[in-house]
């Protein structure tokens, strides 16, 4: 069995913005600090959730900086940084590795897409450019590559890969992942709605976006499956479905960020080309927060 990174609920942080859309790095220290006091497990920074695509290297990169100065070691920090172009994901992982994160997160390439065949030579090239482990990212639905189960056995046998983001929303392709992989692939869930189903078959924990404003109960939730309390974590799972659908109601983070505001946080406005939500999407953002207990 490989060493995990982490077990439990890790949060896909969001990057809080100024009025003048810079990066709000005070205010990025004071997220990490309220997650790990909160429970988190780990934190991921620079993800899909943290506006990745629209950071720039040096704004991507100081923010790693400033989550793992503030986390002091406590929880481990996972960075994004994967790419569609290998060699810019192996530039940002050596940097990150420099900077003191503890573990990658790699996105399937994007836009240009590849073959299965190309997808295990980028992320094999990636894993052996540093001595930090490395988890796999499968989100189609953003990418529009899917890592197929025989796939995820090939990437499980390098060392240094050690877990599988699954965000594909397909159970059955999660199970024969499991059931090819076993504990060479640890798996997280990638969706929020689906942390239980997913531990069921195995997996390790969640990357959570609804964590940024729940991050006690994601954690209690996987918490209470390990301790051998299943039917307690599954309650809570259907106690957070309205939560979670609102947190995704409009493309993540457009949701995430304005819950973020509603709570207090001074989390800013998402770059562009993503915008505010709808006043519909706004309201039941709100709805979600005040039955969730949360406002």
């Amino acid at each position: 069995m490989k060493e995990l990174i982490f077990t439990g609920s890790a949060v896909a942080m969001i990057t809080p913005m100024c009025d003048d859309g810079s990066v709000n790095f005070a205010e990025l220290k004071k997220m990490a600090e309220f997650q790990v006091e909160s429970g988190t497990d780990a934190l991921v920074v620079c993800g899909t959730t943290g506006e990745s695509a629209t950071l720039e290297d040096d704004e991507h990169l100081e923010c790693i900086r400033c989550v793992v100065e503030a986390v002091q070691g406590r929880v481990p920090v996972i960075a994004g940084t994967g790419s569609n172009n290998t060699a810019h994901a192996v530039m940002m992982s050596k940097e990150a590795a420099a900077l003191g994160a503890d573990a990658l997160l790699l996105v399937t390439p994007y836009y240009n897409k590849t073959s299965q065949t190309g997808l295990v030579k980028s992320f094999f090239t990636i894993a052996d450019s540093t001595n930090l482990p490395a988890i796999i990212y499968n989100v189609p639905s953003r990418t529009g590559v899917n890592i197929q189960p025989e796939t995820a056995l090939e990437l499980s046998r390098h060392p240094m890969i050690r877990g599988l983001k699954e965000a594909s929303g397909n159970i059955s392709q999660v199970v024969r992942i499991a059931a090819l992989c076993g504990d060479e692939l640890p798996l997280y869930s990638g969706n929020d709605d689906q942390v239980v189903p997913l531990l069921s078959v195995g997996g390790k924990g969640v990357i959570s976006v609804v964590g940024n404003v729940a991050p006690a109960q994601m954690h209690q939730m996987c918490q209470l499956w390990f301790d051998g309390k299943t039917k307690e974590s599954a309650a809570m799972q259907l106690e957070l479905s309205e939560l979670c659908g609102a947190m995704f109601c409009d493309v993540n983070p457009v949701p995430v960020k304005a819950a973020m505001n509603m709570l207090g946080w001074d989390a800013g406005e998402c770059r562009l080309p993503l915008v505010e939500p709808s006043e519909a999407n706004q309201a039941r953002i709100e709805t979600a927060l005040r039955n969730a207990g949360l406002l």
